[in-house]
């Protein structure tokens, strides 16, 4: 097998391996599950391995690549004028700005689309919503709304980066915007708005976003340069919850039915195989659909462009290969063994007499899912580099651990006391942009683009049809409780990860003044998350 391929399938699987020992535990303590749900459950964990091992291999090989190489493309074409006439210079950076916002939404859209996280969620948000036109209550609308929400802040990123205005001043006028539109939001819009700018942020996205932020911020040689590299992330997070809010404003829906039906449990190996034969070929369409139109815009980009070389064109070719059996194995895994899991178990533990096991249930799955997300460790490496050590990966691992699992702890009490999203949401985020005053910038831009980091593949699996069935089994609102787990998970790394800043802040100033260190600025040198 290729190693790069092993490495992959071997992180996938520490990542599935958690969760599944957590619920192989509470099904037999807690919340007994039929044997043909569990035996599904084992082959969906399968299938979601090598999936996700294939997935993240072929978004390293082509995603990254593409991202990176637009971006560089992007610049250059904009700073191709620089030796011209005036005139020559004002048509030409016309025309280059032009380039920059088209291509940026474009590419935006098109990888959105093909994001498994938000595929994930769009089949389970529930669609029958009275008010709504009949062609508008389809999974489709639903991820188009939040791809063009992504593409729109992929342009604010992209410029941000070009005219170099600082991350946080945006930060803070965006969730102004969105904490402002809130006030017409219809109720049962809010969670899914703020669940879908978690889930965007997923495998597909981040390292085509993260890659793209990198080639922008390669061209300029100024010593902020790096810093701007982060951020494209943290503000594409903010477009879907605008979109889906609007959405909602424009249809002001006047009725909501909501739900789930709990997936009954097959009686023999070839009924669970058969219900995996089934979805099979519907992902295959559905997948191949998301990713032809990336596959034709690259095409497009490399006969304009010519930046590519035949060997790396044919591997991109075969990384789109890879991304595509992966997403299409990924997908089927999810919806016809761990989803239906995550229901049952949480709707039996919510309508038990000990429902508020919930509550430290949770938060025991929130603590161990953090170590499960391959990203994490990644994350955890570049802020002990840029710290200059003043912040171990262990350090952070527990504080993101602890953080998450405060999250879901409080998720599943706002489920059982029908706790409105909003009175949990507007502090944490005031306090997450309050911090962006007082810690390196640095840190800002990692805090806010590593949102995505614990709301990842699991989060959307698992967590989420966890916290549905819990709604269903305590006998809750499905878009207003249950919804939203994604956005408290999100949450809790744009609050921890400044704190760590600002405690590398104290360290540095103390180390400093000792003559032991210097300070990431002076140091000069950036890992970027991702690589």
């Amino acid at each position: 097998m290729n190693k790069v391929l092993y490495e992959k399938i071997r992180e996938a699987f520490s990542s599935v391996l958690p969760i599944t020992g957590i619920v192989l535990i509470a099904s037999v303590v807690l919340a007994p599950i039929p044997a043909g749900m569990m035996l599904m459950f084992i082959a969906g964990a399968a299938l979601l391995i090598i999936g996700m091992g294939l997935f993240t291999m072929g978004a390293d090989m082509s995603m990254m690549p593409i991202g990176e190489g637009i971006g560089i493309q992007l610049m250059r074409s904009a700073n191709k004028s620089a030796s011209s006439s005036r005139i020559v210079r004002i048509v030409n950076a016309v025309f280059s700005l032009a380039a920059v916002i088209g291509i940026s939404f474009i590419m935006g859209l098109f990888i959105t689309i093909a994001e498994p996280d938000l595929q994930v969620l769009a089949q389970q948000v529930p669609l029958n919503i009275a008010g709504l036109p009949a062609w508008l209550q389809s999974k489709m609308v639903l991820v188009l709304t939040v791809g063009i929400g992504v593409g729109f802040f992929l342009v604010v990123a992209v410029l941000r980066v070009i005219l170099k205005i600082p991350l946080s001043i945006l930060l803070i006028v965006f969730y102004l915007i969105v904490f402002a539109v809130l006030y017409w939001t219809p109720e049962y819009f809010i969670p899914v708005a703020f669940d879908s700018g978690g889930v965007t942020t997923g495998p597909m996205t981040v390292p085509f976003i993260l890659a793209m932020g990198i080639g922008v911020a390669s061209i300029r040689s100024d010593k902020g340069s790096q810093d701007d590299s982060f951020g494209l992330v943290s503000l594409c997070s903010v477009g879907p919850i605008l979109a889906i809010m609007v959405l909602g404003i424009l249809f002001k829906p006047d009725d909501i039915k909501t739900g789930i039906e709990i997936t009954p449990s097959p009686l023999t190996t070839q009924a669970i195989a058969g219900e995996f034969a089934h979805e099979f070929p519907f992902y295959t369409v559905e997948v191949l659909q998301a990713l032809i139109a990336i596959v034709v815009f690259f095409a497009v980009f490399q006969w304009v462009s010519r930046r590519y070389k035949l060997k790396q064109v044919r591997r991109i070719g075969v990384g789109f290969a890879y991304t595509f059996i992966g997403l299409v194995v990924f997908l089927t895994g999810v919806n016809v063994g761990f989803i239906p899991v995550g229901q049952y178990l949480g709707n039996e533990l919510a309508s038990s007499p000990f429902k508020w096991i919930l509550i430290p249930f949770g938060m025991i799955v929130g603590y161990f899912i953090v170590d499960a997300e391959p990203a994490v460790h990644v994350l955890n490496k570049q802020v002990e580099v840029i710290s200059s050590g003043a912040i171990p990966q262990k350090t952070m691992l527990t504080g993101l651990a602890v953080g998450m699992a405060g999250a879901l702890g409080i998720t599943m009490a706002r489920i059982l006391l029908r706790i409105d999203i909003l009175y949990i949401l507007i502090p944490g985020y005031v306090i997450a942009i309050a911090l962006t005053f007082f810690v390196p910038k640095i840190f800002v831009g990692i805090a806010f683009d590593s949102g995505g980091v614990c709301s990842g593949p699991m989060t959307s699996t698992f967590l989420l049809p966890l916290a549905m069935g819990a709604c269903s089994g305590s006998g809750g609102d499905m878009l207003r409780d249950a919804f939203g787990v994604v956005a408290m998970a999100a949450m809790a790394p744009l609050i921890v990860i400044q704190i760590m800043g600002l405690v590398y802040r104290v360290k540095t100033a103390q180390m400093k003044q000792a003559g032991y260190v210097m300070t990431v600025e002076e140091a000069g040198e950036i890992i970027i998350y991702g690589d």
